[in-house]
């Protein structure tokens, strides 16, 4: 391992014995000044393994300088060793104050010079062992939990898909309101890892129809009103299947496929949530669903032309539909379509899991 030492003093004869006893220790690059300022400046775009500095320096003292050293980026652990022909203690109170390792008192001698700075390197040596496993390590967790994560979305997509292939809604569908609901939230300013669990979380709205009767379920005509209260414990079974997990995606889903009916006036199901008392999330997949479920084709219905379920959605505005909702959703309209298109019915089965989820 290269190890490069920083070596400040005012006189350059000083500097020349310094590095040259340096030449001594394998591995190890000097890089000299005599300028503080000039040292400083070279800091600010590089980390040395180790800093020598002398104390007595006229525009700059040695404790000083290692107080503008230690506060630079990346700076505050490297070994410092001052070199100084002053012993008083209060000195090297000071200069301990301020983030010196170690002294050395001129006149310097050599072997104590090399013992030194040798453990000093040594002690920047583990540093940075231990800075570099901390990166490997990092860099694994963080590969390990994208790779749970993405079997964790094709599980989830995958049964939410098994959940759809129940009625006449298609994995297209499942793809389109998701991405739809990411533009949703874009809009609305959330942060990225929100997005990005909407995306995740939003196919999970429709799970509990897994425990509704296919006939009702799969019915074509209206539903009767017994039927219909039926047909409304999908919201419920939904969350009871979701809920209470470890995983912040399939609790995310849960309060989605609680919630995703409730509407803006408080006239929906199944609690009659009102305004902001309907999670955010909800509120979003709400517009989304709607949209997706007016303008596509299904064996009972025809496809709503475009601009009749956006009127629809304006009309539905703050009765229906969350007024700050519809209004993303107006601003993301271009991105809207582009999904519309990208995620037709007869490209459904086409599409690899892996393309899916790109936002």
């Amino acid at each position: 391992m290269e190890m490069n030492v920083l070596v400040l003093d005012d006189a350059q004869i000083n500097v020349t014995l310094l590095c040259l006893l340096l030449k001594k220790i394998d591995k190890c690059n000097s890089v000299s000044f005599v300028e503080p300022e000039s040292a400083l400046l070279w800091c600010a775009g590089n980390v040395p393994d180790l800093v020598m500095v002398d104390y007595m320096m006229p525009t700059m003292d040695g404790v000083e300088f290692i107080r503008r050293f230690r506060d630079l980026p990346g700076c505050h652990d490297i070994p410092v060793l001052m070199i100084t022909a002053n012993n008083e203690l209060a000195l090297r109170y000071q200069a301990l104050d301020v983030g010196a390792n170690d002294f050395l008192i001129k006149p310097i001698d050599k072997i104590e010079f090399l013992a030194r700075t040798k453990n000093m390197l040594a002690l920047r040596k583990s540093q940075r062992f231990l800075e570099d496993r901390a990166i490997w390590l990092d860099v694994e967790v963080k590969k390990a939990t994208s790779e749970i994560r993405a079997r964790e979305r094709e599980t989830i997509f995958r049964l939410s898909k098994a959940a759809d292939s129940r009625d006449p809604e298609t994995g297209a569908h499942i793809l389109r309101m998701a991405n739809y609901s990411r533009i949703i939230a874009e809009h609305l300013g959330l942060s990225e890892s929100d997005q990005q669990l909407l995306l995740e979380a939003a196919p999970m709205h429709d799970i509990g129809k897994v425990g509704i009767p296919d006939n009702i379920l799969l019915k074509p005509g209206k539903l009767t009103v017994d039927e219909f209260t039926i047909m409304k414990r999908h919201a419920t079974l939904g969350y009871e299947i979701l809920a209470g997990s470890n995983s912040e995606m399939l609790n995310a889903g849960a309060v989605i496929a609680l919630a995703h009916h409730e509407k803006y006036d408080g006239s929906g199901y199944p609690s009659g949530l009102k305004g902001d008392d309907i999670p955010l999330f909800a509120r979003i997949v709400a517009v989304a669903d709607v949209f997706d479920a007016l303008t596509s084709e299904r064996p009972y219905k025809a496809a709503w032309e475009i601009e009749k379920a956006l009127a629809f959605l304006h009309e539905g505005a703050g009765h229906h539909f969350d007024p700050q909702c519809i209004a993303a959703f107006d601003a993301g309209w271009a991105q809207i379509l582009d999904i519309k298109e990208r995620y037709r019915e007869e490209n459904d089965d086409k599409k690899t899991f892996g393309a899916e989820w790109n936002l």
